[in-house]
């Protein structure tokens, strides 16, 4: 696999690993960041062996956002560029048609936190701490914050992370429905690579087709054109060989 600067990446057993590594500034994303980040997306969801990813940081944090000692110094354009370049990086994971998690120990704030929420699953150790910090900066999130926690938790709790830009423990996103599930800092890995385990062994076909239908039940497509499309899915996946097979292994049972 490629070497870069910003971030490792590992495969074993069908699962890809991700670790972004600028520990000493708590990862937190520049340019030249972001677009690592977007190149080891690619080649995770070009490679067939890998069937799930994980996203996951070092040090303190998962990512504290965007560097921004680098935003003081970009112009207009620069500035523009970078938040058009983030556009590719939530797409590398939303439409990719394979599973990702991302696994949270420590901070997640910002963009770490939009690039969370772009993931399918989100396991976090008990000590992670996350929030949409941007309006302190009189800004508003750029990557996707106000948008995808709308479909996450309700537009209430969405106002209130964004309007005060405070901090929130993983036990509150737990029971906003966010996290998927907590454990300690000791046994996050174990617990993330048990679940990344039982996603490798689900048909790839099924999987990257679940993906695409769940994220479709929040476009504006009307329901009943959404309703076509699972029919036609399910249908489709039926007269796959696979499919086949586990229905012959289920009946046999």
């Amino acid at each position: 696999m490629k070497k870069y600067k910003y971030l490792n990446m590992e495969k074993e057993n069908g699962i890809g690993t991700i670790r972004f590594c600028r520990p000493d500034q708590l990862n937190a994303m520049n340019r030249n960041f972001m677009n690592e980040i977007i190149l080891s997306l690619a080649e995770m969801n070009d490679d067939d062996e890998i069937k799930v990813v994980i996203l996951t940081g070092s040090g303190r944090a998962f990512m504290a956002g965007a560097d921004i000692k680098e935003y003081a110094t970009q112009t207009d354009a620069e500035f523009m560029d970078f938040q058009k370049r983030g556009v590719k990086l939530y797409e590398g994971i939303e439409h990719s048609a394979k599973p990702y998690i991302a696994m949270v120990d420590g901070y997640a704030l910002g963009g770490g936190f939009e690039i969370a929420c772009a993931c399918d699953l989100i396991i976090a150790s008990e000590n992670s701490t996350f929030g949409l910090p941007e309006v302190h900066l009189g800004l508003v999130p750029g990557g996707g914050g106000t948008q995808r926690l709308i479909q996450k938790i309700g537009i209430n709790r969405i106002k209130e992370m964004l309007y005060l830009g405070g901090s929130y423990s993983a036990e509150t996103m737990y029971n906003w429905g966010i996290i998927n599930y907590i454990t300690s800092k000791e046994n996050l890995e174990e617990k993330t690579f048990e679940i990344a385990k039982k996603l490798t062994r689900r048909p790839s076909a099924a999987i990257g087709q679940l993906k695409r239908l769940a994220n479709l039940s929040t476009s504006p497509i009307d329901f009943d054109k959404r309703i076509y499309d699972e029919g036609e899915t399910v249908f489709n996946l039926f007269k796959t060989d696979i499919a086949k097979e586990l229905i012959n292994k289920f009946i046999k049972k």
